[in-house]
């Protein structure tokens, strides 16, 4: 399982990092709004530990653009702020628990163990958009009774425009998504797999095709005509 924290003091970042590495979760910080906001977007995590009180972004206004995009990821407040209104607002807003700093290690476990347990319950196995299903088990795209198989990384890419149909991923999210936080430089990488998808969803006759957004990044839109590609 892999969690992202966003806490801008170091020193609690890297605490919270190592507990959990400790009982073998995967863990990823960053350490200002922005930063968390585009890491959440990769798709990568399970869990989501947000600080309210962050630079360049505050975790409320993270917190409100994940939910606006329709992503369900469990998303827990890390916060000093104890007032009860404070508490009530996090949770209205879409947090899905709430800890006030400082915590216990096993207290903030067992907040995780609850929350993961509760998603995989309710997680849905596909990704549909116009007439493309992406079966998130299989790692099979389908259009009626065809179906093509997707590599890994073309999966990973699939999964990602199908949780933002019709928005612009700008490049560098795609690559952070597919060959993760530390390699910066696949764009040639990048524009091949992106290639390989499209000959799949003209394969499939899908009613939704891959659109370039030159100099942006590329978005999956319904109805894109082979000249928009």
């Amino acid at each position: 399982m892999r969690i992202l924290v966003i806490e801008d003091e170091k020193g609690i970042a890297e605490a919270i990092q190592a507990i959990l590495e400790n009982h073998r979760y995967e863990v990823d910080i960053v350490f200002d709004g922005e930063s968390g906001l585009d890491y959440i977007l990769t798709g990568l995590y399970d869990l989501v530990l947000l600080d309210i009180m962050l630079p360049k972004l505050d975790g409320v206004s993270v917190l409100k653009r994940v939910r606006q995009m329709g992503i369900e990821v469990p998303i827990i407040f890390l916060t000093a702020k104890s007032q009860l209104e404070d508490r009530v607002s996090g949770l209205d807003l879409g947090a899905d628990d709430y800890m006030t700093k400082p915590f216990e290690a096993e207290e903030l476990l067992a907040r995780i163990r609850l929350r993961t347990r509760q998603s995989s319950i309710t997680q849905v196995n596909h990704l549909k958009f116009g007439n493309l299903i992406l079966n998130l088990d299989t790692r099979a795209l389908s259009v009626l009774e065809h179906e093509v198989k997707l590599s890994n990384k073309e999966f990973l890419l699939m999964e990602t425009f199908l949780r933002n149909p019709q928005k612009i991923i700008p490049k560098n999210q795609l690559i952070l998504k597919v060959w993760g936080p530390l390699d910066d430089s696949e764009y040639n990488q990048l524009e091949v797999f992106i290639s390989f998808l499209r000959k799949k969803l003209r394969f499939l006759k899908a009613d939704v095709a891959i659109k370039t957004t030159k100099g942006v990044g590329y978005s999956l839109e319904c109805s894109v005509k082979e000249g928009d590609s």
